[in-house]
């Protein structure tokens, strides 16, 4: 959950997550070092007097061909890294549907017969005391900490978008289409999430809550909703 003034990642609760804040910095400090080096090639420019030889060398018209070159790979090795391991799905322990509609999600656990509902955002009159507003919802979507989870994800009538940020997850529901994302929760909790695609008059009040417990205790949440 962001706190106020935050200027960061939300605190990762994924093996992706954490790849993902990590590239993220790994990214800022080229990006720092490239400033650096620009500034400083400016400043040079404006204060001393540059000779021939420096407006003509070969060597320096080699090393600005290279440098970009450098960077990019330095960029493009993790970058891949984290897309290949982010479309690989391990054997799931779980699996789970998204269904985005105007303006609410329903869920099912295709493991289970009869597990299935809707979760609808519960109004700001409604909302008891200490619940986050614009972001509870009457029922959250329950998974197994640190177990394989598969989310299949679909719309039933426009575009949406599932995504949970402390998750490093943010996967279109296309009408038509099955896409699929996998996750892995690394301690327990809840954890809040909204559709992030413009989806009507009331998209902004479509949230997802996620809330990771031990596989106890998800299956007497289970077993206590198929009854």
């Amino acid at each position: 959950m962001a706190n106020r003034s935050q200027l960061g990642f939300q605190d990762a609760s994924s093996p992706i997550m954490e790849e993902l804040i990590e590239f993220h910095d790994h990214a800022m400090m080229v990006a720092l070092a490239i400033c650096s080096l620009v500034l400083y090639l400016l400043a040079l420019t404006l204060t001393e007097k540059l000779s021939t030889t420096t407006v003509d060398a070969q060597e320096v018209e080699s090393i600005w061909t290279l440098l970009p070159a450098i960077v990019l790979i330095l960029l493009a090795l993790p970058s891949l890294q984290i897309l290949y391991m982010m479309d690989e799905i391990d054997e799931p322990d779980l699996t789970m549907k998204a269904i985005g509609h105007q303006w609410y999600w329903s869920y099912e656990y295709t493991d289970f017969k009869d597990l299935s509902f809707d979760s609808y955002m519960i109004p700001t009159t409604e909302l008891p005391n200490g619940h986050f507003r614009l972001l509870e919802v009457d029922h959250r979507i329950v998974i197994p900490m640190e177990s394989p989870i598969r989310i299949i994800i679909s719309a039933d009538d426009v575009l949406h978008s599932w995504a949970i940020p402390a998750m490093g997850i943010k996967t279109d529901a296309i009408p038509g289409r099955l896409n699929q994302t996998s996750l892995i929760t690394t301690r327990p909790g809840i954890f809040y999430g909204q559709c992030s695609e413009i989806c009507g008059a009331n998209h902004s009040f479509m949230p997802i809550v996620m809330e990771s417990t031990p596989l106890t205790n998800f299956e007497s949440w289970s077993s206590s909703l198929s009854t």
